[in-house]
């Protein structure tokens, strides 16, 4: 079996039964594990209470490759990071044909790499920080001369901030590099912005509004976006309507630069002269009760079981071939 994909396969669903038997694939491996596990639940439930057949699968415990003969139609992802937000659980999904929410293998993919994220979006003129791979140690002082102090180091495909550092001197790069290599084996420095951070959901191809974080910490890192209580998030975001507006042309173009479908997240910062520059793209955000993407669906009229029904939808792009008659 193999998946074909069409978006004009998308359509709205009224009855919880055409959804068939849902597998929602939450925990994994990845750094991100604690995370998906409570992203997951949170999902698994609020499907069940709109009547769904949900059934909630571990693929660190449980094979994928059982998932048809357990009469699964169709898998909702929820697994953050690494090994299920990088295309490698899509590209299971495809083999099996079994039909899976969001991205497809190349969107994950890319969606997973910042560098190449910012390279590609980019080349479509959606604006980032200008960065420093570094390779070795060595390349920590040449980051420093060309990028300046502060900085921030990062490992290129990690979600949830995992191995981010702010470095303000230079004693501290060589520690930032050694844990962000730490937990990848492609490590930058990006030019540190100082303006407001925003984030700006996709859902069916509609922007949601926008949400300016404000975060206690030095920046929005793991423990400010899901363990402390004192950050911040603005939503109306304060923007202009035009401003607004560009944000929101921007997310889409950064999304379609990598491929990505269905739903996600674009995070971007301002510059001191207010020109938002792209961090990252999240193709299967938070779903916690710190996430962002649920905070900016309830400002769109949108609540978080409607939410999950909707990002489930998204599921109807791919189907086994032949089942629809190709």
């Amino acid at each position: 079996m193999k998946l074909s994909y069409d978006r004009a396969r998308m359509r709205r669903i009224t009855e919880a039964g055409e959804f068939g038997k849902v597998a929602v694939l939450f925990g994994g491996s990845s750094t991100e594990r604690e995370i998906s596990l409570i992203s997951g639940s949170a999902v698994l439930a609020a499907l069940k209470r709109r009547g769904i057949d949900a059934t909630g699968v571990d693929p660190r415990d449980e094979s994928l490759f059982d998932l048809p003969g357990r009469g699964f139609d169709r898998a909702c992802i929820v697994l953050h990071g690494p090994g299920g937000e990088d295309g490698s659980v899509q590209g299971a999904l495809e083999v099996l044909g079994l039909p899976y929410t969001g991205s497809g293998v190349l969107g994950s993919a890319l969606g997973m790499d910042k560098l190449r994220t910012k390279r590609l979006a980019a080349a479509l003129g959606v604006v980032t920080a200008d960065s420093v791979v570094l390779r070795t140690v060595g390349d920590c002082a040449m980051a420093v001369e060309r990028l300046g102090l502060p900085l921030i180091v990062k490992p290129a495909t990690q979600g949830s901030s995992v191995g981010m550092s702010k470095v303000t001197a230079v004693d501290e790069m060589e520690p930032a590099y050694r844990a962000a290599a730490a937990v990848d084996d492609v490590v930058f420095a990006e030019k540190w912005i100082t303006g407001a951070e925003y984030t700006v959901a996709v859902l069916h191809r509609r922007v949601l509004p926008a949400i300016r974080i404000e975060a206690a910490n030095a920046f929005y890192d793991y423990e400010a976006k899901y363990k402390r209580n004192d950050t911040r998030y603005h939503c109306p975001a304060g923007l202009s309507a035009q401003a607004e507006s560009h944000m929101a042309s921007l997310a889409l173009a950064a999304f379609d630069a990598i491929g990505a479908e269905g739903w996600g997240r674009v995070d971007f910062m301002a510059d001191h002269t207010g020109r938002p520059l792209l961090l990252e793209i999240n193709t299967v955000p938070g779903m916690t009760d710190h996430s962002l993407v649920p905070m900016a669906a309830r400002a769109a009229g949108i609540d978080f079981e409607e939410l999950c029904w909707q990002v489930l939808e998204t599921s109807f792009v791919r189907q086994s071939r032949g089942s629809d008659g190709k």
